[in-house]
């Protein structure tokens, strides 16, 4: 593999793993399943939840994101490792937010993924969430009463 190409592969991967963070946030789920391998699997170990194909990472997705009032994800890059059409990385989380039965969250986690290179660009195979550390105290804070997608998309 050329430098340049590593270098293509590595810009493409972060790009998806912005692009899912802001679906996510966005609560855009066609879009979310869109960036997944028609086969792949998301899977949140700490609650026994594992969602295979795009159907049901969608349908997950969306129901996670029901349980919440409101939701703050902030993803910080991690590694990449490159293997010809695959590779394997891990993007930190933290996240916080207000259930909707009133329960606070703030957690510290990571995503190991794995990635496949498809005729329509990088998609994730799998993602791995490992939540490091978890913190229930209620946060002080309300949401701003205004959903980012009443004031604009990009």
């Amino acid at each position: 593999m050329s430098d340049m190409q590593a270098i293509a592969d590595r810009v493409e991967i972060e790009a998806l793993c912005g692009e899912i963070t802001d679906a996510v946030m966005m609560r855009d789920y066609d879009r979310v399943a869109s960036l997944f391998t028609p086969q792949g699997a998301m899977r949140w170990p700490h609650i026994g939840k594992e969602f295979v194909g795009r159907e049901e990472i969608r349908a997950g997705i969306e129901w996670g994101q029901g349980l919440w009032e409101f939701f703050v994800q902030n993803v910080h890059p991690g590694i990449i490792r490159l293997n010809g059409d695959t590779a394997l990385g891990r993007a930190y989380i933290q996240e916080f937010g207000r259930m909707r039965d009133g329960g606070s969250h703030l957690n510290y986690a990571l995503y190991h993924d794995r990635y496949q290179r498809t005729p329509d660009g990088w998609r994730f195979s799998e993602r791995v969430y490992e939540v490091r550390y978890r913190d229930s105290t209620p946060l002080p804070g309300s949401p701003n009463g205004r959903h980012a997608l009443d004031i604009a998309r990009p």
